[in-house]
């Protein structure tokens, strides 16, 4: 037996179909916190009680239409100004939200109840990364997108987790109360971790509070979820989940990495090993404006190679990464990065792509001008 050609095609397209079905998810994650469960099982609790209400609205509308149409000789009843009606389709809408309400206040006063945290940290947003500060323990540190940028220009395949993956996570213990502290430096970002069941917007000037308890240790992903700039797509956040033991040795190694980096300030420095250094922190945190080679994305990113700034005063040149250019997409960054890391970008700049400046600001350099901007 042939079959029509319309026929192939649209068993083809059932096919197709029903497999990129089978990949979508269309509800809610249950998650992996207290918190996100709860969320969840309220969801789920609304979305069983409009389902009822659906039921008994379309049906009554259906059973009135069947049995109550006009060529039954059916007369309409009429029930304006029926006070009895009124009062009945106002007292159960009111019962129905109140029914609705109570497990929903509950759930929300769990959510905003951040008191009693074993851990408080604070989470900045800068355009378009995010900086992570554990109060009280003297470690903090920015996370950027790690997402090869052969894969974001589609030179190769795309990873498994295109877009969400960074140089360094946040990282948190099982099975303790961690309080979020979200602000900004810059513009309106918002930290959102689905797993978490937490979202909450940074905002320049506000501290917003979150708390999370994670109950299996794992790594969750999330975004910036605030349209907050070009690179807004960007900005990915991963947390991983260590046992107890596992993130007391990390916050060990965190510690004594702030440490050793104190020490390097006071280093003497090589022109060699701060441009060695300088180039990767270019190609981590300044690339994405300027590019890799330095032509910049003119007019709003201007070319590096060959400018008057990189090739110019070093002190202009120090001046203006370290405190950022007001009324421009140039951030601040003396705030951002350490002495070193400072030190070693300017020097850099000043001598790549053919800038070949020949000369160097040493890390005692920035800081000396990073205690002058505090006294």
């Amino acid at each position: 037996m042939t079959r029509h050609p319309h026929v192939w095609m649209g068993l083809l397209l059932w096919s197709i179909f029903s497999q990129a079905q089978a990949a979508w998810t269309v509800n809610m994650a249950p998650g992996a916190t207290q918190i996100s469960n709860a969320v969840f099982d309220l969801h789920m609790t609304i979305f069983w009680i409009c389902v009822v209400i659906g039921i008994i609205v379309f049906g009554a509308m259906f059973w009135s239409m069947m049995m109550h149409r006009r060529s039954t000789g059916q007369n309409a009843a009429h029930f304006h100004e029926n006070t009895r009606v009124e009062i009945l389709w106002t007292i159960v809408p009111f019962l129905i939200l109140v029914l609705m309400a109570i497990p929903a206040t509950a759930t929300l006063i769990k959510m905003y109840d951040s008191s009693e945290s074993d851990i408080d940290i604070q989470i900045t947003g800068y355009q378009w990364k995010w900086h992570y500060k554990y109060l009280g323990q003297d470690v903090e540190f920015f996370s950027n997108l790690a997402t090869p940028a052969e894969q974001i220009h589609n030179q190769s395949a795309k990873g498994e987790h295109y877009l969400l993956e960074v140089d360094k996570p946040l990282v948190l213990p099982v099975d303790a109360k961690v309080r979020f502290l979200v602000t900004s430096a810059d513009v309106i970002h918002s930290w959102w971790v689905p797993a978490f069941a937490v979202k909450r917007d940074a905002i320049p000037g506000f501290v917003n509070e979150a708390w999370t308890r994670v109950d299996k240790p794992g790594l969750y992903r999330g975004q910036c979820a605030e349209l907050c700039g070009k690179d807004h797509g960007f900005m990915p956040i991963v947390v991983e989940v260590k046992s107890k033991p596992d993130y007391e040795k990390w916050l060990g190694e965190r510690k004594a990495e702030a440490a050793q980096l104190k020490e390097l300030t006071s280093k003497e420095w090589t022109r060699e090993e701060l441009v060695e250094r300088g180039d990767k922190v270019y190609h981590t945190t300044c690339v994405a404006c300027h590019q890799a080679e330095g032509q910049g994305l003119p007019p709003m990113f201007p070319a590096l190679k060959g400018s008057k700034i990189a090739t110019g005063p070093i002190k202009d040149h120090l001046n203006i990464v370290f405190h950022g250019k007001p009324g421009t997409s140039m951030a601040a960054f003396g705030k951002q990065l350490s002495e070193v890391d400072i030190a070693a970008v300017v020097t850099y700049e000043r001598n790549a792509w053919g800038n070949n400046k020949g000369d160097m600001v040493t890390p005692k350099e920035v800081l000396e001008l990073k205690q002058a901007d505090s006294q």
